[in-house]
């Protein structure tokens, strides 16, 4: 195959998803789905301070020079899958300004990032509003979103993605691509003029720009740019599809070291649910985002996978099986065995401030063990002089604040709502002392 028609995002027949969807549905409903705390297995994490060697680490020295170093690689190898060292030309472009956005509230741009390896060519789009008459340089939210940068504002002037979407009849996406009906369908998640008026930007990407979320077996997303000689899939250790998701968000980030208007040491990396895992493994990998914030992100995301509860490993790997490394799908059924567990990701983030919701009646997440992830990636937060969590999860709606880590709880389902974006404003006024 032609690798520039390799990374193009082809339309495929409903028909096709539509039986993968049911296959997938059948397949977790055949297995028994615990939801009840006191089912739980015992369980034992796996040593945050402690080296492969035995070794304790005592000081921020010993975890940024041996511990991290570990578990990125552990993380890279079992879960998420490493980038494949491919040189890569990025280069960037502000394809259209718009000076009186938002009726006046903010600068809208839309910046195409291209990427060119030996093996040929991608591009992403990204949506960034910044507000009019800031007189300093701005801090910006960053994230991902589901189906397309139209989606997140009825501004008529966004371009509409042409890459493949999935079929949604509430959204109006039909046979794989978005229309001009799906304008701002997802604006509730999206409060753009808030977060204007808060001092903040904001900045979104399409995450099909990077890889289609369906099981196409890597052929249609940023992957065949980074394919050795006869290669047609990634190696058991190297990135799925979250671990491109990523891979994009820092070369947003690379942008956004180019653009005089943002501050790029405030840069809050944040994702909801799929996007959230994406967010959090971004985060943990480039230490240039000064915050990292996770919504609902569950499984392979801020919960404890060794918990077993709600999504459970093997339940995501089947579905999903395009979403993490081949080495993960080892696990399935098997937490325990697996050398890392979620705390160890949040921990990658220290000590940069780190921020976990969860919703009530989102059991499917795990909202305790979001909570006990992140308790327990305090102790490596205490390395560098700050607080932790305590192991007592907060009320509904009481958001807990110790140090550079936050979480809160809200009433609801899975979601990200105007009280998630509010309390995360809050969090990063607090941290960087924008208000």
């Amino acid at each position: 195959m032609n690798p520039k028609e390799a990374i193009t995002m082809k339309k495929i027949p409903w028909l096709i998803v539509f039986c993968f969807f049911l296959a997938n549905q059948n397949a977790m409903s055949q297995r028994e789905v615990n939801y009840d705390e006191a089912k739980i297995s015992p369980y034992e994490l796996p040593e945050l301070l402690t080296s492969r060697s035995g070794q304790a680490i005592n000081d921020q020295q010993d975890w940024d020079n041996l511990r991290r170093k570990e578990i990125l690689e552990d993380f890279e190898k079992y879960v998420y899958g490493k980038v494949p060292e491919v040189p890569v030309q990025v280069s960037f472009m502000v394809q259209k300004t718009d000076e009186d956005a938002l009726g006046g509230l903010a600068i809208k741009k839309e910046i195409v990032a291209s990427f060119r390896t030996e093996k040929g060519a991608a591009k992403m789009n990204m949506l960034l509003y910044l507000p009019k008459n800031a007189v300093e340089k701005v801090p910006v939210f960053l994230g991902l979103n589901f189906y397309g940068n139209h989606t997140v504002h009825e501004d008529t002037s966004i371009t509409i993605t042409a890459n493949w979407v999935r079929n949604s009849k509430d959204f109006f996406i039909e046979n794989n691509q978005a229309t001009e009906a799906s304008r701002g369908v997802r604006a509730v998640r999206w409060p753009v003029e808030e977060i204007i008026q808060r001092g903040y930007g904001m900045a979104t990407i399409y995450s099909g720009d990077l890889d289609p979320d369906f099981d196409d077996g890597f052929k249609n997303g940023i992957q065949p740019l980074f394919y050795g000689e006869g290669q047609t899939r990634p190696e058991a250790d190297e990135w799925g599809t979250i671990g491109a998701w990523a891979w994009g968000l820092s070369r947003a980030m690379d942008y956004f070291e180019t653009d005089p208007a943002i501050d790029s040491k405030k840069i809050a990396v944040l994702g909801h649910s799929r996007l959230g895992k994406a967010a959090l493994w971004a985060g943990a990998q480039d230490s240039r985002f000064g915050m990292v914030i996770s919504n609902n992100s569950g499984c392979g995301g801020a919960a404890l996978s060794r918990r077993k509860i709600g999504e459970t490993v093997e339940i995501i790997n089947t579905a999903f099986p395009h979403w993490f490394c081949g080495n993960f799908h080892e696990y399935n059924g098997n937490e325990d065995d697996l050398p890392v567990d979620q705390h160890m990701l949040l921990a990658l983030i220290a000590p940069r401030p780190v921020y976990v919701a969860s919703a009530a009646e989102d059991l499917w997440a795990d909202p305790k063990g979001e909570f006990l992830s992140l308790h327990h990636a305090g102790e490596v937060y205490k390395l560098f002089g700050q607080e932790g969590l305590s192991d007592q999860m907060p009320d509904i709606e009481q958001p807990a604040v110790a140090g550079s880590m936050g979480y809160h709880i809200r009433t609801g389902k899975h979601d990200i709502t105007l009280y998630d974006w509010d309390r995360f404003m809050d969090f990063a006024d607090r941290q960087w002392g924008t208000k």
